[in-house]
């Protein structure tokens, strides 16, 4: 028996690869199969199962499009209702892999179909779960991502969860490995440990859902309260997974259309299309097209596309480093984001060539800011990171504008006066600023290195407070 998780950084996400005597599941696959196609036949192995463990709504999983390559069959756990041909599973049913089985628990709660893999190895032995979205390390799945019936609260689905934890997984040996679909880093939770991949018994000890003296009114409260509200692309990429998708291929074709300065402009006029940079920030600040939106493809790209575009069918003209298109296609199409319609040939360089318009941004260091504030105490300062981490300590000037809702702070900006953005290390201030210029306020100045850098200063703080003891 061979596991193999497959992690992705910036979706924050795990996907899994089992085989056993030949024969091959994968859970949770993302949307580019190709890896585990190649991965089975150097494996000398065929895939069998796909185990879907719900409705993913952060991200287009690879399910519908790995079925058909390989002529595996999709299995989902009670009560999914896909609109392609997949397995229905019942709660305890079983499928043999090789000289292993796996097992269905029907774990509803972050959604009502969300189902638990339970792995059995060949003696018998329960040996790992699989627990998508329903037990993180360090959280549970937010309970707020399913509700389509009026009768079905938020209340309701953390109630169901709190069974399904109890009941089904909880009771589980202390040896059985957790290996979740998530993160920290995923909006699918709000506590998640950095860790990947831990054992149920350290769970148990260390998971506030999993205190063995809570109560399900406590569960409810706990797990409900403080949550963010969810990206608005996700009800897009659950519809895609229920319905189906145009394969990755096709994607590509679409997208990888090279255009020359003149045919871009063009493009972007005829077409309302998105100029979505993906440059690193420092090339960003020092030149950019007017009214182009930066998300820097080294930084959690994926996650924050999805945030900030929102639509899906939104059409993207990319602005890439030579040679990285493609991967900025494919890393937008894992959610959902499959409208890219062409990509600036030769980059930035061939527009500042052909003596187009260009824009930049004022990046400044830390101490510049410190000088500013010194002299006027009153100077305007923005931090854009999440409200958890302003929450723990922040720059005493400083004014709350999260990234995530940048676009309701857009009256907190001065009209005139110069005012400072930061973040934590700089990529966020910058995804600010070029939303904050295409939508023609340009009196902003980039603070480099974010708070990591103010830190160094003699700015004044508040005091740290430890996130754990922050209401979640």
């Amino acid at each position: 028996m061979n596991i193999e998780q497959i992690y992705t950084g910036c979706l924050a996400q795990g996907a899994y690869y089992i085989e056993s005597e030949g024969e091959v599941a994968v859970i949770d696959p993302l949307r580019e199969v190709k890896p585990y196609m190649d991965r089975a036949v150097a494996d000398n192995a065929n895939i069998k199962y796909i185990f879907e463990t719900h409705f993913h709504a952060d991200f287009v999983s690879g399910h519908v499009t790995l079925a058909k390559e390989t002529g595996a069959s999709i299995v989902y756990g009670p009560k999914a209702n896909p609109a392609f041909e997949a397995i229905i599973a019942t709660d305890n049913q079983e499928f043999k892999l090789g000289n292993i089985t796996i097992k269905v628990l029907h774990t509803p709660g972050h959604t009502m179909e969300s189902t638990t893999y339970l792995l059995i190895d060949e003696n018998g032995k329960d040996h790992a779960i699989f627990s998508g979205d329903t037990l993180f390390l360090g959280d549970v799945g937010r309970p707020d991502l399913a509700q389509k019936a009026k009768e079905l609260t938020q209340e309701d689905l953390a109630g169901f969860l709190y069974n399904s934890l109890r009941e089904k997984i909880m009771p589980l040996a202390d040896d059985v490995i957790v290996y979740p679909a998530h993160g920290a880093g995923s909006a699918c939770g709000k506590n998640m440990s950095k860790e990947t991949v831990d054992t149920l018994g350290n769970q148990k000890k260390t998971n506030y859902a999993l205190r063995a003296d809570m109560t399900k009114d406590e569960f409810i409260k706990e797990v409900t309260d403080g949550l963010l509200p969810p990206p608005s692309y996700f009800p897009l990429n659950v519809k895609m997974n229920k319905e189906g998708y145009d394969d990755i291929d096709e994607v590509l074709e679409r997208g990888t259309q090279a255009l020359s300065p003149d045919a871009f402009e063009t493009a972007a006029n005829e077409t309302g299309a998105v100029i979505l940079d993906v440059r690193k920030a420092g090339d960003f600040a020092k030149g950019h097209i007017p009214r182009s939106i930066f998300i820097g493809i080294d930084g959690g790209f994926a996650p924050w596309v999805g945030a900030l575009i929102a639509d899906t069918e939104q059409p993207i003209l990319l602005v890439a480093d030579e040679g990285r298109e493609e991967e900025t296609i494919t890393r937008l199409s894992r959610v959902g984001f499959d409208g890219t319609i062409g990509y600036l040939k030769g980059g930035f360089k061939s527009w500042k060539a052909a003596g187009k318009q260009t824009d930049s941004v004022k990046s400044v260091p830390a101490s510049e800011l410190e000088k500013a504030v010194k002299t006027d105490k009153d100077t305007p300062v923005f931090d854009v990171r999440k409200p958890g981490e302003f929450e723990s300590e922040h720059l005493e000037v400083a004014e709350s504008t999260p990234l995530d809702y940048i676009n309701k702070h857009l009256s907190d900006f001065p009209e005139k006066e110069d005012f400072y953005m930061h973040c934590a290390g700089g990529y966020r201030s910058m995804i600010a600023a070029s939303i904050l210029k295409s939508r023609g306020i340009h009196n902003l100045i980039d603070v480099q290195g974010g708070y990591k850098a103010i830190k160094e200063t003699e700015l004044p703080r508040t005091n740290f407070v430890c996130p754990s003891t922050l209401k979640k």
